[in-house]
């Protein structure tokens, strides 16, 4: 909210030597934020001048330019910078006539960008100044000609100082406002806020005006479909000022204070729509009187309903937006944007004006939903004073006589549904309690009567109304946030918690460091992806046909609008992205939550609102719609392993790294991987494995691994061979052992053998080589699958696993004889299991 400092000073003391960086730092000792300070960035001497005549001079380039005398003192006196009373100035533009009094820049003046005015040589003669334009002195952005003061209304003295009379030494100070403070984003809130800061006397605008109902208007508020049990408006004020002068130019004084906080002047109508919602925080909306057809009504769009906005959009209406409606059809979106069909013009004679009460979220929704957001939906968004409407309308009328010349009309309508205002029970030792303050209780009832809350003290405590303009104060932990605000956040004790000794990571968050650092320090990557995808991405590496997925109300991005169930698909599209900038070998992994609802979780009915608590049933069911989230690990794996070096050939990544990988995570928390063939969705039919873990009740499966799909990796302009992998890592934590023993160190001398067994293609090399490690027995260290051969002198339907076998004992040497003893028991018992043949 920017905050001009002379509108501001209207409504509160300000002192004499008061800048924008002092108002901000008051501010901020009540807990708004400081953006910024802002000002034309004009600097004199700038002055009224009045041109005597000009001689138009085409050039060789074909521009015609002017050359002027021009006045810019009384006759006979001095200018402001010291030089003669007329001057001659060249000038581009040709919208002014003899006569006409404009903005001279002396030399010396300065204008925003840093650009000097000194006298210059151009187009043959010396100009000593210049004739500026309104976007030269950062008035608005219009470079069409240059300012004529006639058409503003003003007839100076040739000499005054143009910077006051255009009020361009204005300066504004500017605050961020959090969602809980909409009544800030006023000229009124601020100064409540300056007030409660300095102690220096506040005087509310709405006392300038003398509110009257208008009637004579038929207004129906027909809500068919409130949100949330609330009605879209609550309060709707129209007035009528008939005999306006649609041409006449907004006063300068007005011009400036819009454009220091932040918004542009469009015509005199419009400006002071604006500047009364500036002022007072009450957006305002101006109809053509003349243009609407009937009376208005408060209703839901209808089904199929357009509407054309004032920036020109055919926009497509949801049976939920509000709108304002004529006998035509709508007219206006709700608290959002009004329709083109009835907007204010050059011929507008006779406005209608609307101030009303909308609801919040009914606004908030339909700004989104039309990506439309506007001064009006931020503050309905945040809350409007519920009771400054008829006041809001009332100050539109009193600008519009005033500046527009037109006459206020008994011509209206008024909507009022009131609500009686709960009090809020606050004990009276409950602020000291939170935080840690000892507070009086006239310093609460003080502080309380200054935000404007009513308040009427009981045994034990105070029952406080808050005022209408703060919708955010609802329970007692908001009103003593509003305590310790006021009287000073200096005064809260601080005092460090003191940590439990002892404590440290829990076992999973020693386990997840493991897996992370074992992969990190393997030479992989890790990356963070977004958890949300879409429908088609969760689909990829769905285990299940049936599985439920968590979906977005208000995803961010229209097609990501599911919570993923495999870390995957986000790993896809990185892979995806780093391709698409060159990096073609990778090695990426995440670690990271998916979200797997249950098949039977229904969705909950809205909560009780207000200070009533949910039942224990209504909490019960509640949980059961939270998604079970367990922590995954995954990695993708293209390009090359190993990079082509001089006399050594590149190696190409593929399930075998993925394999690699998820046994370093088995690894790391002290269990051993078992690979299995299997073909689960979204991979290679026939290169990729189950993995899975030996326990005391079993093998547990705890994820996939091989290479993709080709058709999905062709799909996201990846290579055909990509690897990757997935592992469930809160599974496999479960079944960890809390301390992982390490091994003793043999120092006795390995004996090793190579073992090629023919078997059934069917048959998996894995469960080959469980059987061998089972067969072997104590003596078999280490066994490796080394080739996988199909093809001559092995009978068809068959192949040749070739297994590196290493031997070891703990307390002698061991014999090739021995070792060959311990093979031939492997041999036998793969024999008996899968009809297991020595390769001859």
């Amino acid at each position: 909210m920017r905050v001009p400092l002379s509108w501001l000073a209207e409504y509160v003391d300000l002192p004499g030597d008061a800048n924008p960086d002092s108002v901000m730092a008051q501010l901020v000792k009540i807990g708004l934020e400081e953006e910024g300070s802002h000002s034309f960035d004009v600097t004199g001497p700038v002055v009224v001048g009045q041109v005597l005549e000009f001689t138009p001079e085409e050039q060789k380039n074909g521009k015609t330019i002017r050359w002027c005398q021009v006045r810019v003192a009384a006759e006979g006196t001095k200018a402001a910078d010291g030089g003669d009373d007329v001057r001659g100035i060249v000038c581009g533009a040709s919208n002014f006539e003899v006569g006409d009094k404009v903005v001279v820049c002396l030399p010396g003046a300065v204008l925003p960008g840093d650009f000097q005015i000194t006298p210059r040589s151009t187009y043959g003669h010396i100009s000593d100044g210049m004739m500026a334009s309104a976007r030269e002195l950062n008035l608005s952005d219009d470079h069409a000609g240059i300012i004529r003061l006639g058409e503003l209304g003003l007839d100076p003295k040739v000499g005054v100082d143009a910077l006051e009379l255009l009020c361009l030494t204005e300066e504004a100070a500017e605050v961020n406002v959090t969602p809980d403070r909409g009544y800030c984003f006023s000229i009124r809130g601020i100064a409540r806020e300056y007030s409660h800061a300095t102690g220096a006397d506040f005087r509310d605008p709405i006392g300038n005006v003398h509110p009257e109902a208008g009637h004579g208007i038929t207004l129906k508020v027909n809500d068919s479909a409130p949100i949330r049990g609330q009605v879209g408006t609550s309060r709707f004020v129209l007035r009528t000022v008939k005999g306006v002068d649609p041409k006449r130019p907004t006063p300068p004084w007005m011009v400036a204070r819009l454009k220091m906080a932040g918004m542009r002047s469009i015509s005199l109508i419009v400006d002071i729509t604006n500047y009364v919602m500036l002022e007072l925080g009450q957006p305002i909306h101006a109809y053509d009187l003349d243009k609407i057809t009937g009376g208005l009504e408060v209703r839901r769009a209808k089904v199929g309903e357009t509407l054309k906005t004032l920036d020109g959009q055919e926009r497509k209406l949801h049976p939920e937006d509000l709108v304002i409606a004529d006998d035509a059809g709508a007219i206006g979106l709700a608290g959002v944007m009004g329709g083109e069909a009835t907007e204010v013009s050059e011929s507008t004679v006779n406005v209608l004006i609307e101030a009303a009460h909308f609801e919040a979220i009914s606004i908030a929704r339909t700004a989104r939903r039309h990506r439309l957001p506007s001064e009006a939906s931020k503050r309905y968004e945040r809350g409007v004073d519920t009771a400054i409407a008829a006041h809001a309308a009332a100050r539109v009328v009193q600008l519009l006589e005033v500046q527009a010349l037109g006459t206020a009309d008994s011509l209206g309508a008024e909507h009022h549904t009131h609500t009686e205002a709960l009090p809020i029970w606050l004990p009276a030792e409950f602020a000291t309690e939170l935080v840690g303050v000892d507070y009086t209780k006239d310093e609460i009832v003080t502080v309380l009567n200054q935000i404007g809350c009513v308040i009427a003290s009981v045994d034990g405590g105070f029952e406080v109304i808050a005022p209408s303009w703060r919708p955010d104060l609802t329970h007692k932990t908001d009103l003593v946030e509003e305590i310790a605000r006021i009287s000073g956040y200096d005064r809260i004790p601080s005092r460090l918690p003191i940590a439990p000794p002892g404590r440290g990571l829990t076992p999973d968050q020693k386990r997840r460091r493991a897996v992370i650092n074992s992969l990190a320090g393997a030479g992989h990557v890790e990356v963070l992806t977004y958890p949300f995808v879409s429908a088609s991405q969760n689909a990829w590496f769905a285990q299940e046909s049936s599985q439920a997925t968590v979906k977005l109300a208000n995803a961010l991005q229209g097609d990501a609008n599911e919570m993923r169930v495999s870390i995957l698909p986000g790993l896809v599209d990185a892979a995806k992205r780093n391709l698409s900038r060159g990096l073609t070998d990778l090695a990426i992994f995440e670690e990271g939550l998916v979200f797997l609802p249950s098949a039977g979780a229904k969705n909950l009915k809205e909560l009780p609102a207000g200070n009533e608590r949910p039942t224990e049933a209504q909490l019960n069911q509640l949980q059961q719609t939270v998604p079970q989230q367990p922590h995954r690990v995954a990695g993708v794996f293209t390009g090359n392993r190993v990079s082509q070096q001089v006399g050594v050939a590149a190696i190409e990544a593929d399930y075998q790294d993925a394999i690699h990988a998820a046994r370093l995570v088995t690894h790391a928390v002290g269990l051993q991987l078992v690979v299995r063939q299997a073909s689960p969705v979204g991979f290679h039919p026939g290169r990729s494995a189950e993995l899975l873990v030996a326990t005391s009740a079993g093998e547990i499966s705890i994820g996939f691994a091989g290479e993709l799909d080709p058709n999905l990796t062709v799909e996201n302009d990846l290579p055909r061979r990509v690897a990757a992998f997935e592992i469930d890592l809160s599974q496999l934590f479960a079944i960890a052992p809390n301390v992982i023993q390490a091994g003793s160190v043999l120092t006795m001398p390995a004996a090793t053998q190579d073992l090629s067994l023919v078997v059934p293609v069917d048959v998996p090399a894995g469960d080959v080589l469980v059987v061998i490690r089972e067969g072997a027995g104590e003596l078999l260290e280490h066994v490796s699958l080394t080739d996988d051969y199909r093809g001559a002198n092995v009978q068809p339907g068959h192949k040749s696993l070739t297994f590196a076998l290493r031997f070891r004992a703990e307390d002698r040497t061991l014999t090739q004889a021995e070792a060959s003893v311990a093979r031939d028991q492997a041999v036998a018992l793969a024999g008996e299991k899968f009809g297991a043949t020595l390769r001859a």
